[in-house]
């Protein structure tokens, strides 16, 4: 139950246990402690041993909740609430962050718990992907709960998802997503810097941006927002079609056979005496062992087939003189 307490008007104010509060928000008390640390939600008025809450508290859980649903992550919407807090989120402003911050496409943001997750992905544990997934952001832990995450991207996990089922080992996965990062961050930084040179400039050339200009800064980066993916969109499109059809040609290609290579001649190895062995290692050493028997062994055939020649010379000069 809610409590009353006087404000500095003389008009009550509705106080809050924590209990009270989760259930007025429909926030768990994890949940709201754990917003608690990360800066979320305002400091509680101590009050003995016990926090007391009150509508402003309840007012920024619902705020939290509603920003979440949009697509909006934890961290943006920690800078977002900053931004309302120390006034630099009023008008122009405000808008220009809530659009900076806002989601950069059109999906939205889902829920897993981790039982879903591990029958997504093969149906076994495995706490250093999920850590891994954590790590790079698809995945964010809900204060609170240790069993359910928040997903930025549920197209993205669903992509992880059907390259594990087709057999990609999800390190590779992880690793695949580190290398397209680096490159798609560049994509982005010169996009942005482009932007600011030749439309940005005129708005936030000064600082603070008066609330106009920051309206108007707001009202461009609404209009410009899809400008990014879309071209990236294209030029993706592009470059897999040519080297999706390289690749394919290269694989479906049919080369003419080469001819069959001749028959290599059969090898035989030969037992020599240990005694001839060893004499030979000592002549020659070890190392010059098997050339030496080999250029001997050629040596005795070309002997032999030098006489044999010799021999039929002079059988054939032998049977002239008789005729």
């Amino acid at each position: 139950m809610s409590a009353a307490g006087p404000s500095a008007d003389g008009r009550a104010v509705a106080e809050y246990r924590i209990e009270d509060l989760a259930h007025a928000s429909g926030a768990t008390v994890r949940t709201i402690r754990g917003y608690q640390d990360r800066g979320l939600l305002p400091t509680p008025e101590r009050r003995g041993r016990a926090n007391v809450y009150r509508n402003t508290h309840l007012a920024r859980l619902r705020q939290i909740a509603d920003l979440l649903d949009r697509g909006y992550t934890l961290a943006s919407i920690k800078e977002l609430l900053e931004a309302w807090d120390t006034g630099r989120g009023l008008g122009g402003v405000l808008g220009l962050a809530a659009e900076v911050h806002g989601p950069w496409t059109d999906e939205r943001a889902g829920r897993i718990t981790r039982a879903e997750l591990e029958a997504r992905f093969g149906g076994h544990p495995d706490d250093e992907a999920v850590a891994e997934a954590v790590e790079l952001g698809i995945l964010e832990r809900v204060p609170g709960l240790d069993d359910e995450f928040l997903v930025p991207s549920p197209q993205e996990l669903s992509v992880a998802a059907e390259l594990h089922a087709a057999g990609v080992p999800l390190s590779a996965i992880s690793g695949h997503l580190r290398e397209l990062r680096g490159q798609v961050e560049q994509i982005a930084s010169r996009f942005l810097e482009f932007t600011t040179e030749h439309v940005f400039a005129r708005y936030l050339g000064h600082r603070p941006p008066t609330d106009a200009d920051a309206a108007a800064a707001a009202s461009m980066v609404r209009r410009l927002r899809p400008l990014a993916q879309q071209t990236v969109d294209a030029e993706l499109a592009r470059a897999m079609r040519v080297f999706a059809t390289r690749h394919l040609d290269r694989h479906l290609t049919t080369e003419e056979p080469c001819p069959p290579r001749p028959a290599e001649p059969t090898l035989m190895s030969v037992d020599l005496p240990a005694d001839t062995i060893r004499a030979v290692e000592r002549l020659v050493g070890r190392q010059n062992t098997g050339p030496f028997v080999a250029a001997a062994a050629e040596r005795e055939v070309r002997a032999r087939t030098l006489d044999a020649l010799a021999s039929s010379h002079g059988n054939v000069r032998e049977v002239g003189q008789k005729a």
